[in-house]
């Protein structure tokens, strides 16, 4: 994504959310703020064209970015439960939590962006008469070239308190070294923090079917200037996440989450995804100092 221009994938994941609370019984992820934020104009034409979104990879695709936020939604959950009150969505692009949360009146919201896409979503927001609560504060940073630290202390966020974060759908833009430089921050939040993220397995590590559907994304998504840029081994992660203080997590691949949010009867979340979600959680007594 350029500097200066907002992300198109960002509309596109907040068209496939709209799509899910039109196309999908039951629905997994109560969103009606999708609907409002793409507008009646992105509403109509999912309503008009329903067989665009509902291919089998429109499909898959769908119920695989909604069952990723029902993730981090839950584990958020659970997080405030334990009295976490600070929830940050790295890469909000137009997530929704905050204009829908629940818990508005003990945890504060910070959705950290870049600067132009941050800026757009401000419009979009105003333009569909979407309230900005009292509970969210807006934080602008470029992962790339700024410190993700002193962006969130700038904004009021609280270094000696656990805290909750969610990063979908941004780890396989940025460089692996940025990826691991925001994952460790998080690892040594104080306990009781954690994250849910995603990302994608190496192509090699996919059926052939599926990798050529991965190089064709790939090259949709770069042709749109957000070329993917790094993806893990799930062994190889999860090594480095304990080595950065996290000691509790679980991975949920497309059959997991299609068992857990879908009962069984979504197949084309099954077989090889090169889509996992990851939740780690620090647990240690004793968290390593901030930096």
């Amino acid at each position: 994504m350029k500097p200066d221009q907002p992300s198109a994938t960002a509309y596109r994941v907040a068209m496939r959310r709209a799509a899910h609370q039109i196309l999908d019984r039951p629905v997994v992820l109560e969103d009606p703020i999708a609907l409002r934020i793409v507008g009646e104009r992105g509403a109509a034409r999912i309503h008009e064209d329903p067989k665009r979104f509902d291919s089998s990879f429109g499909r898959a695709l769908r119920l695989f970015l909604v069952a990723r936020s029902r993730c981090a939604e839950d584990a958020l959950a659970q997080a405030v439960a334990a009295g976490v009150r600070q929830y940050v969505v790295l890469g909000a692009g137009l997530d929704t939590f905050a204009y829908r949360n629940p818990y508005a009146q003990q945890l504060c919201v910070y959705e950290v962006d870049m600067p132009s896409t941050q800026a757009w979503k401000r419009e979009l927001l105003a333009r569909t008469r979407i309230d900005v609560p009292a509970s969210l504060t807006f934080v602008p940073v470029d992962f790339e070239t700024q410190s993700l630290p002193e962006q969130l202390r700038a904004a009021g966020f609280r270094d000696d308190e656990p805290a909750f974060f969610s990063w979908l759908g941004v780890s396989m833009y940025l460089t692996r070294d940025a990826v691991l430089a925001t994952l460790g921050y998080v690892g040594r939040r104080p306990r009781g923090s954690g994250i849910t993220f995603d990302y994608m397995l190496p192509p090699h590590r996919l059926p052939w079917l599926r990798r050529i559907g991965f190089y064709l994304v790939a090259r949709r998504v770069a042709a749109a200037g957000e070329p993917w840029k790094t993806w893990f081994d799930p062994d190889d992660l999860a090594r480095e996440l304990r080595a950065m203080g996290f000691t509790r997590l679980e991975e949920l691949d497309g059959p997991a989450l299609n068992e857990r949010y879908f009962g069984g009867r979504e197949r084309h979340l099954g077989g090889a995804s090169a889509g996992r979600v990851m939740t780690a959680i620090v647990d240690a007594a004793t968290p390593a100092p901030a930096r």
